[in-house]
């Protein structure tokens, strides 16, 4: 089906040719008809799915067909709220990009800057306002952003807005909104609270759903590499040094660490640096403007950037640490394999993560090739020690077998002897739904 058969505007088809789209992704096929005829609508879509397009398109249509652009001041007509600093800023491009022939203005406002020039954008007066709900309420708060007249709302990845806290800030923006308006609400996943929401918000949606069944990226090879704790650096700047990477998407759990491992990259002679919410806005969009420039080869980022960022044929992600919630995982993996591209994601495993990696595989329904380097094989007489989640608790390292706490005597803390003996042999769950199967 041709981005022609969806009966959007001359504009737009032309700068969707120019960006070179053909034809729609799956959620956009389903998503833009039902956008364009005003109806609301509940999408489920993951990152790099061509979600943004989904709805960036008919709302330029929307606001197109209602009537003709105010001149002078305009009132803001579309909200679209996102969850990052990042993904307001790519979907703001996408905006750009996508209105560059139609006569609407549009403009972004987040947190991490200074809010006077956003000021002076909104009192020239803008047709779209892309926002994150923190900065917009500050905006609301000085009387320098007017909600009263929008006719089109877009929630963009509400699951995530749920997790960072969100929702109490969308509630508040969303009483400031007249009853009367078309509102998108995409998630990657419905938890209770989402549910909640959009039976509060949505007027009889349509429900499109274009999540993946196997909710792992497809088109992305996946690894597990065992090793221990104290060597993940090593086997790191060994892995990037002798395939010759040149962009590698490292993600860690914690600002320290992703702080710590970019400077230790860099005395290993790799060129990295470091994106996490400590930084200020001006550091970050340098550090992935830098990153997709090849100007480093290494961007080590903390979950900030597992949803929102949209980085072209990125080849290689790996999680130096697996993250404490398994679907952080699906997200972070994302970045490659994006747009029919395929990728790598390589998972560097200690015994203390042996639990989240089955958590990760049981999410995915999937068992993950274990592979082990020659030369970083991990020591068989380390056992595991839990790791914390709690503030300001530092995570435990390995330690030899022998050294037990009253846990430990009491009950069996796992080791590499489970996993490494046979790497990438299915889990014990696995073999028995095969046996059951034959």
């Amino acid at each position: 089906m041709p981005f022609k058969s969806l009966g959007l505007r001359a504009e737009l088809h032309r700068a969707v040719s120019e960006k070179g789209y053909n034809a729609p992704t799956p959620i956009q096929r389903q998503a833009i008809p039902h956008i364009l005829e005003g109806r609301d609508l509940m999408g489920g879509a993951q990152t790099g799915t061509g979600k943004t397009a989904g709805f960036t398109l008919p709302l330029l249509q929307r606001l197109m067909s209602s009537g003709k652009p105010e001149k002078g001041r305009r009132a803001i007509r579309a909200l679209v709220l996102t969850p990052t600093r990042e993904l307001a800023a790519q979907v703001a491009e996408s905006v750009d990009i996508y209105g560059r022939y139609l006569p609407l203005r549009s403009t972004v406002v987040y947190g991490g800057v200074k809010i006077n020039p956003q000021i002076q954008k909104l009192r020239n007066g803008v047709d779209i306002l892309v926002a994150t709900p923190g900065r917009l309420l500050d905006h609301v708060n000085q009387k320098t952003a007017d909600l009263s007249k929008i006719e089109l709302l877009v929630l963009d990845e509400a699951d995530r807005m749920l997790d960072m806290g969100f929702i109490r800030d969308i509630r508040k923006v969303i009483a400031l909104l007249p009853r009367k308006k078309q509102t998108l609400l995409f998630s990657a996943t419905f938890p209770n609270e989402i549910k909640r929401l959009a039976n509060e918000l949505l007027n009889s949606p349509a429900l499109v759903e274009v999540a993946r069944h196997n909710p792992a990226a497809e088109g992305v090879t996946q690894r597990v590499h065992l090793v221990d704790n104290k060597r993940k650096r090593e086997l790191l700047s060994f892995m990037i040094g002798s395939n010759n990477w040149k962009q590698v998407l490292v993600f860690t759990r914690t600002k320290h660490g992703a702080n710590r491992l970019s400077k230790q990259l860099l005395t290993d002679g790799i060129t990295a640096t470091a994106i996490h919410g400590n930084k200020s806005q001006g550091a970050r969009t340098r550090a992935l403007a830098d990153f997709k420039a090849g100007k480093v080869r290494v961007l080590v980022a903390t979950d900030i950037a597992a949803r929102g960022l949209d980085i072209s044929q990125l080849p290689h992600v790996v999680n130096f640490e697996l993250p404490h919630v398994a679907e952080d995982y699906v997200h972070r993996i994302g970045r490659t394999g994006r747009a029919g591209n395929e990728g790598e994601a390589m998972s560097l495993v200690c015994v203390d993560e042996l639990k989240l990696l089955r958590d990760i595989e049981r999410l995915i329904k999937r068992d993950i090739p274990r592979v082990v380097i020659e030369g970083f094989e991990p020591d068989p007489s380390i056992k595991a020690e839990p790791i914390h989640k709690g503030r300001g608790r530092q995570q435990t390292a390995n330690r030899p077998a022998g050294k037990k706490g009253a846990t430990a005597r009491n009950k069996r803390q796992p080791s590499f002897k489970d996993h490494a003996n046979n790497p990438g042999r299915p889990g014990r769950r696995a073999r028995n739904r095969a046996r059951h199967a034959r």
